[in-house]
C-alpha cells in the first residue's frame, strides 16, 4: 500500500507525518487511486487532482470535530484514504463495501451525506451558524468546485453567508471543470481572475518593498489600504466574491501542500465573516491518461493501468442509440434543439452539439434553468430535447410543474439512467422519476422495452403537442427478437405473450425480466400473458381491465419505488373499477433509498431479477389455492 499510506490508520494520523514526505505521500496516494479505481471504477481525474488539497485540509481539520463537507462528494475518495479507510479501499462502490461519496454512518468524519451538487455552501453555513446557536469552537469548510459554483442554489447560500457574518471556510477547488468544460458567466469570470497575476504579484512587491522601510512602512501601508480594492478592481474584474461581502483569498497553487494551510489556517482564524479561498488544480494530476482526457476519467469503469484503456468492450447502450437518434432528427428538423446539463457525454448530446453548435445548449449545473429555458425555446417555436438522468432531473420538479407543465410546452424529456443505476448507489439511482412525473398534469411518459422501442417512443414523442417523458436505464439495450410488433399508439400497451394463469404488467427496463420469469414460470405449467405497458401516463386502463378478469394473479412489475409509482397506480385503479378480489403482486422497489452495487445485484437483493419474481409468483398462486375452500 505504501509505507507512508500504512501510517495512516485512522483521522488526523496525517500529523505524524513529516512535511519533507508530503510529497512522496501524495504519490503513494495517486498510486493507490489509480490501482483501486481501474479495478472498481468509479470517479479518478476529480480524486487525482484534490490529493494535496485534501492533506492540506487534513492537516488543519480536527477530525470528526470539525466539520468537512464534500459538494458532490465524488472527490471524497482521498479523505477515504486519510481517515482509517485504506485497508477496505479496494471494496469501493462495492455491494456491502466503501460508498464513492461521503456516508455519515460509514464514518463520523464524513460530515453530511451528498451526492448532488451545488449544495455544500449551504449545509457548511448551516453547520457554521449552529455552532454559534450552541457556543461551539469547531471549524467549518466546505469544499465546492467551479463547476458547481455556477449552481443557482450555490448563489443563494453565498449571498446568505454574507449576510449572516458566520465564520465559514469555503474552499473553491477550481479544476476549470466539472465534468465537461466550464460553461457560463461564472466559468469566464473565474479564468479571468486565473489568467491574471498582476495583482498577486504587485500585492506581493509592494509588501516586500514596504518591509524594508523602517518606521515608514506600517504609515505607508495604512495610506494606501484605502486605494486597495480599487487596485483589485482594476486588475481583478469583477472581483465578485467581495462585493458580495465575502472575504477572498487566491488564487492559490492546489498542489502546494504549505499554502494551502498557510491560506487554510488565515481563513479560519476569521470568526465573524465567510472566507474563500481560491485553489488552482489539475483535474486528473499525476497520471498521464488522466491529464490528457480529464472528462473520460471523471467517472469510468474498470481499465488498463499502463494506457488507460477500458477493459469493457463497447456495448450498443440506450443513450448511444439516443445519440444517434438525436443526430438523425437534427438533420432533418431545423427547429430540433439540445439542452443538458454539464453533461454532453454521459447523456449522448456531444455528437450533436459538434455538428449543430448553434442548436445546442449547455446551460452548466443548473437542472432548474435547463427545464424552465427549455419551455421558452418550446414557447418561441423550437423543439427543445432537454436530456438529463433521472436523479437529476427531479432537482427541476418545480420547474417542470410549473414551467412546462402548467403551460402545455412541447418540451421532450430524455430521462437518462432510470431505474437502478447501480454502484453510484443512493443519490444516483433512478427509482423516483415514475412517482414525480406522473403526478404533473399534461405529461405524458413512455417507458420502451428495448433499444428498438427507444427510437420509435422518441419519434412519437416528436408528435406530441404537450410535454412528455422517455424514460431509459443505463447501460446495454435488451433487443426483443420477435418482429410483427404491434405500431405504437398514444396510450396503448401491446401484448407479448398470451397465457392463462398470471397477468404480467410490466414497465420498460422490467419487460426483458417479465419475459424471463414467464419463461422459468412455463416450465412449472404456469402460462403467463406478458404485456409491455409502453406508457406510464396515461396507461392503457381497457387492456388493463380487460385482461384482468381472466388470470388468476396479476403482477406489476417497475424499477421504481412502490409510492406513487406504476404498481401502486395499477391497484388504485383497480379498486376503483371495482376489481377489489383480484390477487395483485406489486414487484418494485421499497420506498427507501437504494444502496451501491451492482445493478444485477440490487436486482436479487430486492426481488427484481427474473427467478426471484418467479418464485414470488408460484408461492403466490400457491398461497391463494390453500386459500380457496
Amino acid at each position: 500500500m505504501g509505507k507512508l499510506l500504512n501510517q495512516i490508520l485512522k483521522e488526523n494520523d496525517i500529523k505524524n507525518i513529516s512535511p519533507e514526505d508530503y510529497r512522496e505521500l501524495a504519490k503513494e496516494i495517486r498510486i493507490r487511486l489509480v490501482r483501486s479505481v481501474s479495478r472498481t471504477g468509479g470517479h479518478l481525474a476529480s480524486n487525482l487532482g484534490a490529493v494535496e488539497l485534501t492533506m492540506a485540509l487534513h492537516l488543519c481539520l480536527d477530525f470528526p470535530e470539525d466539520k468537512l463537507v464534500w459538494d458532490v462528494g465524488h472527490q471524497s475518495y482521498v479523505h477515504k484514504l486519510l481517515t482509517g479507510r485504506a485497508d477496505v479501499f479496494d471494496t469501493l462502490r462495492s455491494m456491502g463495501g466503501l460508498s464513492g461519496f461521503p456516508k455519515v454512518r460509514e464514518n463520523p468524519s464524513d460530515t453530511f451525506d451528498t451526492g448532488h451538487s451545488s449544495t455544500s455552501v449551504s449545509v457548511a453555513l448551516g453547520l457554521a451558524k449552529a455552532r454559534e446557536l450552541r457556543g461551539g469552537e469547531e471549524k467549518v469548510f466546505a469544499v465546492i468546485g467551479d463547476g458547481a459554483l455556477s449552481g443557482g442554489m450555490a448563489f443563494e447560500a453565498l449571498n446568505n453567508a454574507a449576510e449572516l457574518h458566520s465564520g465559514l471556510v469555503i474552499v473553491l477547488n477550481d479544476n476549470k471543470m466539472s465534468i465537461a468544460p466550464g460553461v457560463g458567466g461564472m466559468a469566464n469570470y473565474l479564468a479571468k481572475i486565473r489568467a491574471n497575476q498582476k495583482y498577486r504579484n504587485l500585492k506581493a512587491s509592494v509588501e516586500n518593498a514596504l518591509d524594508k522601510i523602517p518606521n515608514l512602512g506600517q504609515p505607508i501601508a495604512h495610506k494606501i489600504k484605502k486605494t486597495k480594492d480599487s487596485l483589485k478592481r482594476l486588475l481583478i474584474p469583477g472581483m465578485l466574491f467581495e462585493d458580495m461581502g465575502l472575504i477572498y483569498i487566491g488564487p492559490v497553487d492546489g498542489h502546494n501542500i504549505g499554502e494551502m494551510v498557510t491560506a487554510f489556517q488565515t481563513a479560519a482564524s476569521v470568526k465573524d465573516q465567510a472566507v474563500l479561498v481560491h485553489v488552482l488544480t489539475s483535474k486528473g494530476k499525476g497520471y498521464k491518461p488522466a491529464e490528457k482526457n480529464p472528462s473520460l476519467f471523471h467517472g469510468i469503469g474498470a481499465f488498463r493501468v499502463r494506457d488507460g484503456e477500458p477493459l469493457e468492450t463497447e456495448k450498443l447502450t440506450y443513450t448511444k442509440i439516443f445519440e444517434q437518434w438525436l443526430l438523425e432528427r437534427g438533420g432533418e428538423q431545423e427547429n430540433l434543439v439540445s439542452v443538458c446539463a454539464a453533461m454532453p457525454d454521459g447523456t449522448g448530446v456531444r455528437a450533436f452539439s459538434e455538428r449543430y453548435p448553434e442548436r445546442f445548449f449547455d446551460v452548466g449545473i443548473a437542472e432548474e434553468h435547463a427545464v424552465t429555458f427549455a419551455a421558452g425555446l418550446a414557447a418561441g417555436g423550437m423543439r427543445p430535447v432537454v436530456s438529463l438522468y433521472s436523479t437529476f432531473l427531479q432537482r427541476a420538479y418545480d420547474q417542470l410543474l410549473h414551467d412546462v407543465c402548467l403551460n402545455n410546452m412541447p418540451v421532450i424529456l430524455t430521462v437518462d439512467r432510470s431505474g437502478i443505476v447501480g454502484q453510484d448507489g443512493e443519490t444516483h439511482q433512478g427509482i423516483f422519476d415514475i412517482s414525480y412525473l406522473s403526478s404533473m398534469p399534461n405529461m405524458t411518459i413512455l417507458s420502451p422495452m428495448d433499444g428498438a422501442e427507444l427510437v420509435e417512443s422518441l419519434d412519437f414523442a416528436l408528435k406530441i403537442s404537450g410535454p412528455v417523458a422517455v424514460r431509459y436505464p443505463r447501460g446495454e439495450a435488451f433487443r426483443y427478437g420477435k418482429r410483427n410488433r404491434e405500431p405504437l399508439e398514444y396510450g396503448r400497451a401491446e401484448i407479448l405473450e398470451r397465457g392463462k394463469d398470471v397477468l404480467i404488467l410490466a414497465v420498460g427496463n422490467m419487460v426483458e425480466h417479465a419475459l424471463e420469469a414467464a419463461e422459468k414460470l412455463r416450465g412449472d405449467s404456469i402460462s403467463s400473458t406478458v404485456v409491455n405497458m409502453r406508457f406510464v401516463k396515461p396507461f392503457d386502463g381497457d387492456l388493463v381491465l380487460e385482461q384482468a378478469a381472466g388470470h388468476r394473479l396479476i403482477v406489476t412489475m417497475e424499477d421504481n419505488v412502490y409510492s406513487g409509482g406504476f404498481s401502486e397506480k395499477i391497484l388504485a385503479f383497480l379498486r376503483q373499477k371495482g376489481q377489489n378480489r383480484l390477487d395483485c403482486l406489486a414487484v418494485c422497489l421499497p420506498d427507501e433509498f437504494i444502496e451501491h452495487g451492482r445493478p444485477d445485484e440490487l436486482y436479487r437483493k430486492y426481488g427484481l431479477d427474473a427467478a426471484t419474481v418467479a418464485g414470488r409468483i408460484q408461492e403466490a398462486l400457491s398461497g391463494r389455492k390453500r386459500r380457496k375452500p
